[in-house]
């Protein structure tokens, strides 16, 4: 079954040269910079993921960070409350 199914695929000097015949040079070198520039954007960002689900799909925790105002706020309302 695999035999007959061959992936023709056309050499990428190829398909560049009738991009460039087709559009020109420059709205052929736009379109690959802005393709370049999605694919930039577009990598899988972790940053906002929560421990839990950074846990869950087998990456290691983030370290908590606490801005200083949201510190003083814990320390002043720590001090008020009689323990």
């Amino acid at each position: 079954m695999r035999e007959p199914q061959a992936i023709v695929v056309e050499p990428l000097a190829a398909a560049a040269d009738e991009l460039y015949r087709k559009f020109g040079v420059w709205k052929t070198a736009r379109a690959l910079m802005s393709a370049a520039w999605r694919r930039h954007q577009a990598q899988n960002q972790i940053s906002h993921l929560s421990n839990r689900m950074r846990r869950d799909i087998g990456l290691p925790e983030a370290e908590e960070e606490f801005p200083i105002s949201d510190i003083d706020a814990f320390i002043q309302a720590r001090a008020r409350r009689p323990d």
